[in-house]
């Protein structure tokens, strides 16, 4: 299990039982364990999800996005629900956006 800490400061945990999920549900994502880490750590931005997680994302090459869908459950813990590619960031963009402002 890896951590990251997310732009609030909070430790992000990545489990092997979070890891098997993405990479089951998403198999193109296998090569991009560090990016997900990454990502929680330094995005290009942060959205806010529909029932208190966030999502941040980055480009990663042009017009294809990593989204990672986190939670933060106080100040000392959180952990990665799921991460996925897309090529549609303006349904993304249609959420709040919390980072930058």
């Amino acid at each position: 299990m890896d951590k990251v800490k997310s732009k609030n400061g909070v430790p992000i945990r990545l489990n092997n039982e979070r890891w098997l999920h993405i990479t089951e549900e998403h198999s193109e994502m296998a090569g991009y364990y560090y990016e997900i880490l990454e990502i929680v750590n330094a995005p290009e931005a942060i959205y806010e999800g529909n029932t208190g997680e966030l999502l941040a994302t980055r480009e990663i090459e042009p017009g294809k996005h990593l989204i990672v869908v986190y939670k933060e459950l106080d100040n000392e813990d959180g952990f990665i629900i799921t991460a996925f590619l897309t090529r549609k960031i303006k349904q993304l963009e249609r959420r709040v956006k919390l980072w930058p402002r």
